[in-house]
């Protein structure tokens, strides 16, 4: 049973807890989403798939051992408020709550049971000062709470800024990313099984910028999570 607390109960009066989706408010218990937003998002649960829609495209790019996303987006979908929050209204912790019920799922599969550590896709660090935090660390952050790994974030390092991917094509998202991230050194990570972690996935050209860059490592394996897949 809920305690009450009158102040508590004064101010949600005054500034209601909204679901970011739906716009309706939240009830005890829920956070950043309703319950019935939260059943209702597109899973694809690829997770328990294997060679997968999301692994094939990665298939003759570079080497990955499983790949999903958590939920698929649309644009001018209401879930796209998801995504908006996350990166442009400032509300991270959606991110982590996200991750949070995506690791609960991937709990399912032993492929991605056996991860060793959680690598979350780097900001370039003028764009995390503007920004105040990187989206990607925070969905690891909550897929790292419930898969009960630890989160690496400065093996994994951007060494350049690119321009903004949007209305580019995909040869040109690959020329954007060529040569953007490095590692910061090639034992951290040797023999492990790397959680490589993004917000959403469209052409794959940043992910696999990132793969090629964890490549240098020794005996690396990487398996790749992206909250959701742009259809």
């Amino acid at each position: 049973m809920r305690k009450f607390n009158p102040f508590a109960d004064f101010f949600n009066l005054l500034y209601p807890d909204l679901c970011v989706v739906c716009s309706e408010n939240l009830h005890n218990n829920e956070q950043h989403i309703c319950l019935s937003c939260l059943n209702a998002i597109p899973r694809t649960n690829f997770h328990t798939v294997r060679d997968n829609p999301i692994e094939k495209r990665f298939w003759g790019k570079v080497p990955i051992y499983r790949a999903t996303a958590y939920f698929y987006f649309q644009k001018g979908s209401p879930f796209q408020k998801l995504m908006h929050a996350l990166k442009y209204r400032g509300n991270k912790e959606v991110g982590e709550k996200l991750g949070k019920y995506a690791a609960s799922e991937l709990l399912e599969s032993e492929d991605f049971k056996s991860v060793d550590v959680i690598v979350p896709v780097p900001l370039h660090p003028q764009k995390l000062k503007k920004r105040g935090y990187n989206q990607s660390e925070w969905i690891g952050k909550g897929l790292a709470a419930i898969l009960e790994k630890p989160q690496d974030t400065s093996t994994l390092i951007r060494v350049k800024e690119n321009t903004t991917q949007t209305k580019k094509s995909v040869f040109e998202r690959y020329e954007n990313t060529e040569g953007i991230f490095d590692c910061a050194d090639t034992l951290t990570l040797t023999d492990k099984h790397v959680l490589l972690v993004d917000d959403v996935l469209t052409t794959g050209s940043t992910l696999e910028a990132c793969i090629r860059a964890l490549q240098q490592t020794e005996g690396i394996k990487v398996s790749v999570f992206t909250l959701a897949v742009a259809q």
